[in-house]
């Protein structure tokens, strides 16, 4: 048989971290508790800092872990929360539809983030949630959004976190990319260590 090259255990749990940012007031808070306790309130406080819940789901038959955290959204606490990017997995983007100014700070959210996050990538696991559609009132067309998203090919979802309307499935494409991703690192790096072997010694060059 074929010598098979070093692969993960499908079977074994993999812990994930997924970040949600955006501006103040587009429903962070309201997303990550639609999607882990499927439950809807409005009455929420400003998160200050950060808050973390954790679910369970298997992706591609490999069971997750999935730690998330909800930042705070104020720009006074910005400088704190990007101290929370460190060994992210995953971003999820958040704006509000009805809030034309949420939608228009996620350059500076995205390139915050980027900035911070180590190693740097322009590919790193990363959707968009445009929430509150079930507002009529809204001020950022599906299409305006779409374009931004389609421009920096990033995954776009329109979303309801009081109808849990699409929840579950953004946090589920950001969670597809993030093991993806964490997969090929994996492997990388055993292929990387089978070349490392003690008996690999330095060649000898002439002077």
């Amino acid at each position: 048989m074929p010598r098979q090259g070093p692969s993960m255990d499908a079977s074994k749990k993999v812990d994930l971290k997924i970040i949600i940012i955006g501006a103040l007031g587009v429903g962070k808070t309201s997303l990550l508790h639609q999607y882990v306790h499927k439950t809807f309130y409005e009455d929420y406080r400003t998160t200050l800092g950060a808050s973390i819940l954790t679910k369970v789901v298997a992706v591609d038959n490999t069971p997750l872990k999935l730690q998330i955290w909800d930042t705070g959204g104020q720009e006074r606490f910005r400088s704190m929360v990007s101290t929370f990017y460190k060994g992210s997995d995953g971003c999820m983007l958040a704006f509000d539809v009805t809030d034309r100014e949420s939608f228009e700070s996620l350059d500076n959210w995205r390139d915050d983030f980027l900035e911070k996050v180590i190693p740097r990538e322009q590919d790193f696991p990363m959707v968009v949630l445009g929430n509150k559609i079930d507002i009529c009132d809204r001020q950022v067309p599906k299409e305006t959004a779409a374009a931004w998203c389609k421009e920096k090919d990033i995954p776009y979802f329109e979303v309801s976190a009081k109808n849990n309307i699409n929840v579950a499935e953004a946090f589920e494409t950001l969670a597809k990319q993030a093991l993806t991703t964490y997969k090929g690192i994996f492997e990388s790096y055993l292929t990387d260590s089978i070349k490392l072997t003690p008996n690999d010694k330095p060649k000898k060059s002439c002077c």
